[in-house]
């Protein structure tokens, strides 16, 4: 096992240098401002002060408070400024948005992905599975300690039990016949405007419901479909095992 080319039982000094890690709970004494925790771990890692980072993360007004001071979202992006000053080519994340509000989630989200786009690996641990799924290019979902599954997002949702939903307004309501058999569905509901098909093949389902509106001549207004959410594939592996 190595990281970033670096074996963590034999150079456990040199790792320090080639990774970044924010915690829930930094450690940091309550007195400490930002600019001194700058300026104490970038002396760590035999660098000048990235000062430079207070100013991008919106600390720089309150560099000199102290740390008790920094409201919860202050202290987050104080942690990720202070695990990425020395530009590591790894950074472990856990649960860095917990608690933010939206506007420094998002500001957190945006630097995340700077830092992918520069080349930075990044290990997110979270339980937003709305945040994993928008962020990650990769996903494993943990399981009683061991990996239940794995894969791209989409990997992940496309599978299971979960059902797909279609959901149809068209012009003429040429969907509207109760009797009318449409392929691989499980359940069909009626929803304002809509015909709402819940399918276990989206392609059989979806092209026999374009072909049937195209021999009544009717006209699609809106068509939607939408997979099970990461959330919902979480809870159905989480709560029955199944991957």
């Amino acid at each position: 096992l190595s990281v970033a080319g670096v074996d963590p039982t034999r150079e456990s000094k040199k790792l320090g240098h080639v990774i970044g890690v924010q915690l829930q709970t930094s450690g940091l004494p309550d007195g400490i401002s930002s600019m001194e925790a700058m300026k104490f771990f970038c002396t760590y890692q035999g660098i000048a002060p990235r000062y430079d980072l207070l100013d991008r993360l919106g600390l720089v007004e309150n560099k000199r408070l102290p740390y008790h001071a920094l409201s919860t979202g202050q202290k987050r992006r104080l942690a990720l400024a202070l695990s990425v000053a020395h530009n590591p080519p790894v950074l472990f994340l856990d649960e860095p948005t917990a608690g933010l509000d939206v506007a420094s989630r998002n500001d957190l989200h945006n630097l995340m992905r700077e830092l992918q786009a520069s080349g930075t690996t990044i290990l997110l641990a979270t339980h937003d599975m709305a945040e994993a799924e928008i962020m990650a290019d990769r996903v494993a979902i943990l399981l009683q300690g061991g990996i239940a599954a794995i894969g791209t997002p989409l990997e992940i949702t496309a599978t299971g039990s979960g059902l797909t939903k279609v959901s149809v307004c068209t012009a003429n309501r040429a969907l509207q016949q109760p009797e009318l058999f449409i392929p691989a569905v499980q359940n069909r509901t009626v929803k304002e405007e809509y015909i709402v098909y819940y399918s276990t093949d989206i392609a059989l389902t979806v092209s026999a419901i374009i072909a049937h509106i195209q021999t009544q001549a009717d006209t699609i207004i809106d068509l939607r479909v939408e997979r099970p959410s990461l959330e919902d594939r979480f809870l159905e592996i989480t709560n029955t095992g199944v991957k």
